[in-house]
């Protein structure tokens, strides 16, 4: 039994699918309404499973009567979990003979919580990786059976990583399910004094502070991606930020505009060096190069 919602999820159902296995019931979060006509849209696990005619529940709610009954009836020797985006109770982890795994992208006991790929970045981590645990009662504290390891880019966005990061966890569940289907499989319990956590992101981590390091901030652009996005407020112009560099040295205060250009918008920071701004998106307008920008609207030096 498979249980996941967005992309991430996506590439760990579509490789148990063609490793062979035979998947009784794919859970997903309920369709929600997007866009300007309020459309009622599928998860991308949900449809990549209509595509393979797997059998798809979408209850409101797993801490149901209902819905701990419908799980007994699909009898799963195992049970799965990507990025379901819902607490699972204690009954519903040990519906399956084989218990419930969980593929979770950071090495843990680091980073546990909602958004482990963003703050990874945020934080300038240079390596991270997936974990495959079981689950327990406690959030993302469950024993682990498998770790994959790699590198951060330092020019790789969010979105990025979690598309290596999803691919690289389908990998190693493959591996897993297999090394749990013969009895193989390892159980190590974690470092519980060890554990960071990965919060949820909000809104109030979008301003860029140029009172901080250059590099700081841009690992902030980075791991805000696509939401909430990194924010610059720069000669009263509201800038959404998708994509900078750490520029040159300068002398120049922090906050100080440097540069207006072909090559995008440099602006001093605390460290003593630019952070260069060169892909943006303003108020009412869509995502485009800086300079395409400051085209249009050039700003004072």
């Amino acid at each position: 039994m498979f249980m996941g919602t967005p992309d991430f999820a996506v590439s760990s159902l579509k490789r148990l699918v063609e490793d062979g296995h035979t998947i009784c019931g794919v859970f997903t979060q309920p369709d929600k309404p997007k866009n300007r006509g309020m459309k009622l849209t599928f998860s991308a696990v949900k449809e990549y499973a209509l595509t393979q005619d797997l059998e798809v529940y979408q209850p409101l709610s797993m801490k149901t009567e209902d819905s701990l009954a419908l799980l007994q009836g699909l009898k799963p020797d195992l049970t799965v979990v990507a990025a379901y985006g819902q607490i699972l109770p204690q009954a519903v982890l040990d519906v399956a003979p084989l218990g419930s795994i969980n593929v979770h992208s950071s090495l843990l006991p680091t980073y546990r919580g909602a958004a482990p790929i963003n703050w990874a970045i945020l934080d300038g981590l240079t390596t991270t990786g997936v974990t495959i645990m079981h689950m327990a009662k406690a959030l993302d504290a469950g024993d682990i059976i498998s770790t994959v390891e790699t590198a951060i880019d330092p020019q790789e966005t969010a979105p990025e990583l979690t598309m290596r990061l999803a691919e690289l966890g389908a990998a190693l569940l493959s591996e897993t399910v297999v090394a749990m289907g013969n009895g193989t499989a390892m159980r190590t319990p974690q470092d519980h004094e060890a554990h960071t956590y990965a919060p949820m992101l909000s809104r109030e981590l979008s301003p860029l502070d140029f009172t901080k390091d250059s590099l700081t901030l841009h690992n902030q652009v980075r791991g805000l991606i696509p939401w909430p996005c990194a924010v610059a407020e720069l000669q009263e112009r509201t800038l959404k930020v998708f994509k900078t560099h750490v520029g040159e040295a300068t002398t120049a205060s922090a906050g100080t505009i440097v540069s207006a250009d072909k090559f995008g918008i440099g602006v001093a920071c605390s460290d003593g060096k630019i952070l260069v701004i060169t892909e943006i998106q303003a108020q009412g307008s869509k995502r485009m190069a800086a300079a395409d920008y400051l085209r249009g609207k050039p700003m004072q030096v």
